[in-house]
């Protein structure tokens, strides 16, 4: 990899701290993402891994500390990140189409400039048929399959151009074929574009991204994909079974 200090900085946390009704989220976390970085973001349920994310979007506010994207505040950088959610339930009868909840994607700029606007319109198509969805087009959204409504809302995101590409478990509800078709996809984009991926699926990851960062409201590691089985303890607080680099699989040994 580049080394760090020839890399622009895109993503920067320093000594952030942020609560829920009182509840501490993240304690103290300093994270740097540079520009074209694939980072995955692992750790247990609770461990403030989608409160990162909100962060950086600007939908969350740091208790204390500072979050800076792009070289602004999230509030000002928002648009030129796209976000693709943990799955979202659609209503199997709601009559709206693919292409429409593609266009979704688009709404933050008609209140700015109708030109941006007119511009991700033109570029629904050209992503539609990038993650392989221009076919369903006119399908209802809530009779896809799961790994379909992830490629949708994957192309959601990209509609707006974006520098940055955040997901939050975007393969909980899939199957490993559909799995690992959407990480090679993310693979390929991200030759063009910083993505933070949050995922409980360790080993997948791991053949996929270039760093990795291990949090439990505190951030116990942040590098290279390398990780020991120390890191591993200190973040998920039980033991974990590391198999080598490159074998898909990683599971948790027994424990109480």
């Amino acid at each position: 990899m580049t080394p760090d200090n020839e890399k622009r900085p895109v993503i920067r946390l320093q000594h952030v701290m942020a609560e829920y009704d009182g509840h501490p989220a993240l304690k103290d976390v300093s994270l740097t993402v540079y520009e074209r970085d694939f980072l995955g973001i692992i750790g247990p349920n609770g461990g403030g891994k989608t409160t990162l994310l909100k962060l950086v979007l600007g939908l969350v506010k740091p208790s204390s500390g500072t979050v800076e994207v792009l070289g602004a505040s999230p509030e000002k950088t928002r648009h030129r990140i796209g976000y693709v959610p943990q799955v979202a339930d659609f209503d199997r009868d709601f009559p709206i189409q693919v292409r429409d909840v593609v266009k979704m994607g688009c709404l933050k700029y008609q209140r700015f400039s109708q030109a941006k606007s007119d511009n991700c319109m033109d570029k629904s198509e050209v992503v539609m048929r990038q993650m392989g969805v221009w076919d369903l087009r006119e399908r209802q959204m809530g009779r896809l399959s799961g790994g379909e409504k992830q490629r949708v809302l994957i192309a959601r995101a990209l509609v707006v151009d974006p520098e940055i590409l955040l997901l939050d478990e975007p393969t909980a509800s899939v199957d490993s074929q559909v799995r690992v078709t959407i990480y090679e996809t993310l693979s390929q984009l991200n030759k063009t574009l910083t993505i933070c991926l949050v995922s409980h699926d360790i080993g997948v990851i791991s053949s996929y991204v270039k760093t990795v960062a291990c949090l439990n409201q505190e951030l116990f590691y942040h590098g290279e994909k390398e990780l020991t089985e120390e890191i591993l303890l200190k973040t998920y607080q039980c033991p974990v079974d590391l198999i080598a680099h490159g074998v898909p699989h990683r599971v948790f040994k027994p424990h109480g």
